[in-house]
């Protein structure tokens, strides 16, 4: 559980692809992503590929309701890394600090696993999620793994032992 100014987040890590409210939130994610972007500048990534043994999906509860998801790659690169993905708060539970919350939930558990390096890419379109990752550190950077460059896209990276 996680404690923000005044209200206690439960972040369950989710293995279950039967959730019918895991599955709505992420349909609901899918949908937000599909009004921004084109799909060749869409990089959302199903859910059945983040519940694997490199990758972690967690679901966050208040109060027993399902308001925020978000997952975590990890990258056998040189240096490995953890790629931030699907981080999406449900519109009714927004401006109350959870995606702050479950953004250090996700980095926690990289740390955890010994890594170090967290990258992540969003796009333009979503100026309150870039303000979020620059007020926690993350920095611009290249495109990293198989992503291209794309004037949709936003690549940022944080290291966790600066």
């Amino acid at each position: 559980m996680i404690q923000g100014t005044q209200e206690i987040l439960e972040i369950r890590r989710v293995t279950d692809l039967n959730d019918p409210d895991v599955v709505s939130l992420v349909l609901q994610s899918d949908e937000y992503l599909d009004t921004l972007y084109p799909p060749e500048s869409n990089h959302a990534e199903p859910l059945e590929a983040l519940i694997t043994e490199h990758a972690a999906f967690f679901a966050g509860y208040l109060e027993q309701k399902l308001a925020v998801c978000g997952a975590v790659k990890v990258i056998q690169d040189d240096p490995a890394y953890g790629e931030v993905k699907r981080v999406y708060v449900v519109r009714q539970f927004r401006g109350r600090g959870l995606a702050t919350m479950m953004m250090q939930h996700l980095e926690d558990f990289l740390h955890g696993a010994g890594v170090t390096i967290i990258r992540l890419e969003a796009g333009p379109r979503q100026p309150e999620a870039l303000k979020l990752y620059a007020k926690l550190g993350y920095s611009q950077r290249g495109p990293f793994g198989a992503y291209k460059p794309d004037p949709l896209s936003v690549f940022m990276e944080k290291n966790l032992l600066e």
